[in-house]
C-alpha cells in the first residue's frame, strides 16, 4: 500500500487535470477509505496547496485555477521508464521533436544515482528495438510528389516529416487548425484541406494524422504524415468538437470504415477455401475485408483495389483455391499470368 506523502502526490497529480474528482473515486483508486482520502486533502492544503471543495451531487475536489505544480524528482524505476520510451522512439523512421527529446533525456539522467547514470548513458548498446519490417502482402505505391519518392533524399523527407508531426502534435494541444497540402498515389493531383486536428497514431512505422473535416464532421479522417508536401495555421471559424479519444480507432478500427469506402469505388471479390480465408481473417490489413459464405462452401472476400498486380499477387500467393471473381475483366490477364508460371514449372 503506498505512503501518505506518495498518495498524496498521486491525488495531487489527478488533481492536476483539472477536473472535479469525487472522495469516492479517490477512495477507489488508492483503495483507501473516505476518511483516509479527506485526511490526505487536509495534509495537501496545509502544504499550501490550493484544493478548492466542490458541493453538489457531482461535487468533489479540484485544483485553484492558475495553480503551477513545482517539477517533480523521479524515482529511479521512473525515470528508466522514460528513458526506455526514448530508445524506442529513436528506432522510429521519424521521431517528433528530436532535440527537445534529447534535452530531456539529459535532464533525466542527470536525476538518476550516478551508477543508474552510467548504466543507462551505455543503453543505446544494451537495449535493442527492431524496425518494422517490410511487407510483402501490402505493397505501397510510390507517389512521385510525396516528399520521400525516389530521387529525394531522405534524410529531407525525414526532416520535412518530423515538422508535420511536430506541427500536428503542437495543433491538437493548442486545440487549433491547421491546412494540408497532401498528396497520395490513389489520387490525380495533391488536395489542400483545412483539418481540425483531434489526434495522431503510429502504425507499422509510420504516423497517421487524425482530423475532422467539414465533408464528414464528427468521423476522422487520417493522413499518412509522409505524404502531406506542407503544412501551415488555419483561422479558427468554429469552436472545437466535443473530446475524442484515440482508442475508438486503435486495433485499425479506422480501417474498417475506410474498407468499406475503397470497396465502393473500386471493388474486388475472390472466392477463398475456408483454411484461406481463415489465414486472411488473422491479417491486418484483409482482416477488415467483407466475407460471406458462397452456397459451394467457399468464402467470398470482398474489398477494394485499383491495382490489379496487386490482385494477381495475391491469387497467386493464396494458391490451389483461390479464384477471381470480380472484376471479371481481370481474369484473362491472371490466367496469362498463371499458364506462363506453369510453362516455367512443366518438365
Amino acid at each position: 500500500m503506498m505512503n501518505r506523502l506518495d498518495r498524496a502526490m498521486g491525488i495531487l497529480l489527478l488533481l492536476r487535470g483539472g477536473r472535479v474528482v469525487s472522495a469516492t473515486d479517490l477512495a477507489e483508486r488508492f483503495e483507501v477509505s473516505i476518511r483516509t482520502v479527506y485526511r490526505d486533502i487536509e495534509v495537501l492544503s496545509g502544504l499550501g496547496i490550493p484544493v478548492v471543495p466542490e458541493m453538489g451531487r457531482r461535487g468533489g475536489f479540484r485544483l485553484s485555477e492558475g495553480y503551477f505544480l513545482p517539477p517533480v524528482t523521479l524515482g529511479t524505476e521512473e525515470a528508466v521508464s522514460l528513458l526506455l520510451g526514448l530508445i524506442l522512439m529513436r528506432r522510429l523512421r521519424v521521431m517528433p521533436f528530436p532535440r527537445e527529446a534529447d534535452f530531456a533525456e539529459r535532464k533525466l539522467l542527470a536525476a538518476l544515482p550516478e551508477e543508474t547514470r552510467r548504466m543507462m548513458e551505455r543503453a543505446s548498446r544494451l537495449i535493442g528495438f527492431e524496425r518494422v519490417p517490410a511487407d510483402l502482402l501490402h505493397p505501397e505505391r510510390d507517389d512521385p510528389l510525396s516528399p520521400g519518392a525516389a530521387g529525394g533524399r531522405a534524410e529531407e523527407a525525414n526532416g520535412l516529416e518530423t515538422r508535420v508531426v511536430g506541427r500536428f502534435l503542437e495543433a491538437i494541444l493548442s486545440r487549433s487548425r491547421v491546412r494540408l497540402s497532401y498528396s497520395s498515389p490513389y489520387r490525380p493531383a495533391p488536395e489542400s484541406r483545412e483539418v481540425e486536428p483531434r489526434g495522431i497514431v503510429w502504425d507499422r512505422d509510420r504516423w497517421y494524422l487524425v482530423g475532422d473535416v467539414e465533408e464528414r464532421p464528427g468521423e476522422a479522417r487520417m493522413w499518412r504524415s509522409d505524404r502531406v508536401l506542407e503544412i501551415g495555421s488555419a483561422p479558427s471559424m468554429h469552436p472545437p468538437r466535443d473530446a475524442f479519444d484515440v482508442e475508438e480507432i486503435l486495433d485499425r478500427r479506422w480501417l474498417g470504415k475506410a474498407m468499406e469506402r475503397w470497396r465502393g469505388e473500386c471493388p474486388v471479390r475472390i472466392a477463398l477455401s475456408p483454411a484461406q480465408a481463415s489465414l486472411l481473417r488473422a491479417d491486418w490489413y484483409y482482416g477488415h475485408a467483407s466475407f460471406e459464405e458462397l452456397p459451394d462452401g467457399r468464402i467470398a472476400m470482398s474489398w477494394g483495389e485499383s491495382s490489379p498486380d496487386i490482385v494477381a499477387a495475391l491469387v497467386r500467393w493464396l494458391g490451389p483455391g483461390a479464384e477471381l471473381l470480380e472484376p471479371a475483366a481481370w481474369r484473362a490477364r491472371l490466367a496469362a499470368d498463371l499458364e506462363a508460371m506453369v510453362a516455367v514449372h512443366r518438365d
